[in-house]
């Protein structure tokens, strides 16, 4: 976990927005946006502040950490994005530029942003590029609308697609190739809530 990545961390946890923060540490917000961003690094007086203020050691804000509790266990799937398919691209980028307290991550303009934090991933998805996700639901037709995708990744994408196979859970479809090394296969819940899987895959 880098420095920027650690400070969003602390500042979450303490109950603090950027603009907040940025206050106490008499810095601007687009400061503190930087550094969480990984755009640039605090001064020595300002990560001196941060120390004192989340109460941890310099090791523990500057120096990187291996967990072995942390390490991901390749056999068993992990969270890696909440998509969230919208109707008005901009508009949800403002409110949750504004709810998260933070500045969008990375954006394709009108199509795909991403919100990056406590290390999940929250993606932006303009319904209009995406054939199938709307906002209208058709319950004669026994679908919801999709507005929200869970994505989950694992090593071995056809292992796990056949162990989800043989759960006989819901539905479960074929594996498919979105573009250059992206594989993925969707499973759907008992309200027909849409679950990515993503991995490593070899025909």
């Amino acid at each position: 976990m880098h420095v920027g990545l650690k400070i969003q961390a602390l500042r979450v946890k303490s109950g603090l927005s950027q603009e907040a923060l940025a206050e106490q540490l008499g810095v601007t917000r687009q400061s503190v946006s930087r550094w969480e961003l990984g755009q640039a690094l605090p001064e020595l007086d300002k990560v001196v502040d941060l120390t004192r203020l989340f109460q941890v050691t310099t090791d523990e804000l500057l120096l990187a950490k291996e967990d072995k509790f942390l390490k991901p266990n390749k056999n068993v799937l992990h969270l890696g994005s909440v998509y969230l398919i919208v109707k008005d691209f901009q508009k949800s980028i403002d409110f949750y530029e504004k709810l998260l307290s933070m500045r969008v991550s990375t954006i394709n303009p009108g199509v795909f942003a991403e919100f990056h934090f406590d290390n999940k991933n929250i993606s932006i998805m303009s319904e209009s590029n995406l054939p199938g996700h709307n906002t209208i639901i058709d319950d004669t037709a026994g679908h919801n609308d999709h507005k929200f995708v869970l994505n989950f990744w694992i090593d071995c994408l056809h292992r796990e697609h056949r162990r989800v196979q043989s759960l006989r859970i819901g539905t479960v479809t074929d594996i498919c190739n979105a573009h250059t090394d992206y594989w993925y296969f969707n499973v759907y819940d008992p309200d027909n809530n849409e679950i990515e899987i993503t991995g490593g895959y070899e025909k």
